[in-house]
């Protein structure tokens, strides 16, 4: 018998495009859903931005901003 133990929730993972910052000083990247602008800009070093991807967790963006 285990006490509190808890069913956990599947987390779903998948090739998600981000965005990096191409800084060498600056680590900042985002998710592209999460973008609010059309141009990748930084919003930590407001350097350029290159697209590439990465395997993360699956979040949606309910965001009324958001543009697919």
């Amino acid at each position: 018998m285990a006490f509190g133990k808890k069913n956990q929730a599947e987390i779903v993972e998948e090739e998600t495009k981000i965005w990096v910052c191409k800084s060498e000083d600056c680590s900042c990247w985002m998710r592209d859903n999460f973008r609010t602008n059309e141009e990748a800009i930084c919003p930590i070093c407001k350097n350029e931005m290159e697209a590439s991807t990465k395997v993360l967790q699956v979040v949606e963006n309910n965001s009324l901003y958001y543009k697919s």
